[in-house]
């Protein structure tokens, strides 16, 4: 038998990356700049939990200039949000013990 935390993802650990997983599951994409602006966070930390996200196939990213500015685009992928819904999961299982 497992304990309570074993459905949990270490990848979800972070309250940062929580946010951008949640943010991710309701909307189809979202930029860096709105993302910053939900999580109230730096480029700097956003960036560093989102490449982290990148890492472990959670996340995809699409680059694009709108005029002359860089735009980065943020999408959920299939392996993230099956992961994320069996880390809710898991959050709920132990909230309900």
């Amino acid at each position: 038998m497992g304990s309570l935390i074993d459905g949990l993802n270490k990848a979800f650990e972070s309250r940062v990356r929580l946010g951008i997983m949640s943010v991710l599951t309701v909307n189809e994409a979202v930029d860096f700049n709105t993302l910053k602006e939900l999580l109230d966070v730096t480029d700097g930390n956003l960036a560093s939990h989102l490449k982290a996200l990148e890492k472990e196939d959670m996340i995809t990213m699409k680059k694009k200039f709108i005029g002359r500015k860089p735009n980065t685009t943020y999408f959920i992928t299939e392996t993230g949000l099956s992961a994320f819904n069996a880390h809710i999961n898991a959050l709920e299982k132990l909230f309900r013990s």
